[in-house]
């Protein structure tokens, strides 16, 4: 397992990093009600790298959509994908030498 320690060298990106550290990209599509207009919806996309399957970001952000916007939330779609993965690894059964 790959710890934070291992992950903190200079010249690698922050978003690199955290994919290291198991964080996959995360994107949410959240439907919510105007303030001003309670019968329309609108839609927000909020896309961070996050972990699966508690997505601590994202529900920071919730959070803090609920406690300082005025737009209630209706729904929340979240789609989840690893950038890195782990490499193939298969076993070789033979050597072939070609002149």
């Amino acid at each position: 397992m790959v710890t934070k320690h291992d992950v903190q060298s200079r010249g690698v990106s922050d978003d690199f990093r955290k994919q290291v550290l198991g964080y996959g990209l995360t994107t949410a599509e959240i439907l919510y009600r105007r303030p001003d207009r309670q019968w329309l919806l609108q839609s927000y996309v909020w896309q961070n790298y996050d972990m699966f399957p508690k997505f601590p970001v994202l529900c920071d952000f919730l959070a803090f959509w609920e406690k300082q916007l005025d737009g209630p939330l209706v729904l929340v779609t979240v789609a989840h994908s690893r950038l890195i993965k782990p490499a193939e690894l298969r076993a070789v059964d033979g050597v072939f030498c070609l002149h």
